[in-house]
């Protein structure tokens, strides 16, 4: 009897163990380690936490080939990268749509002129969230961008200058906040 159940405690440790391995949490989101993008895996950098005054509204994960706390550097890498932002708060459609705009004036300010029809193209695209959404944005080389809500893809904004633009949103010199920046680089 003994002898089983230090099998078993031994067991559900390795258990335990493998799952910490291959999963990290943030404000009770959990989000894989790893993620496949097309024949690419890339592996989570960090996760952040959107907190809007004392409101939690949603956790981010960045995904990228190798890990990075350079900002700068993956934002302007023209290489896949990925950023899931799992909400914990329900969002309406014009919030969405007021944060990513004051985001882009933020981080992109001469994108918003430039890029106009494409920044219209995902505001449009957005909509109204609940706590469990999931809205993924993956920049693949030769693609473009693509943006998904809860696994339904939304839109692909085609070639390589949208995805350095929306990836300042969160990496940018004004992020939503800075915890959010800081979590999603590792740091």
């Amino acid at each position: 009897m003994r002898k089983t159940v230090l099998s078993l405690a031994v067991v559900m440790f390795v258990v335990v163990s493998m799952l910490d391995l291959h999963a990290a949490s943030l404000a009770g989101v959990t989000l894989p380690d790893t993620e496949q993008v097309g024949s690419t895996k890339l592996v989570l950098n960090g996760l952040g936490l959107r907190t809007k005054i004392i409101v939690k509204v949603y956790v981010a994960g960045l995904y990228l080939e190798q890990k990075s706390s350079d900002a700068s550097a993956i934002i302007k890498a023209d290489a896949p990268k990925r950023i899931v932002m799992h909400f914990v708060h329900n969002a309406s459609k014009s919030q969405m749509v007021d944060a990513f705009n004051d985001s882009f004036k933020d981080n992109s300010p001469d994108a918003v002129k430039t890029m106009k029809a494409d920044i219209d193209r995902l505001l449009d695209a957005l909509e109204p969230v609940k706590p469990g959404d999931e809205m993924v944005f993956t920049y693949v080389p030769g693609t473009g961008t693509t943006f998904a809500i809860n696994g339904a893809e939304k839109l692909t904004i085609t070639g390589p200058a949208f995805g350095p633009v929306l990836f300042s949103v969160w990496l940018g010199p004004k992020p939503p906040n800075a915890d959010l920046k800081k979590g999603m680089l590792g740091q």
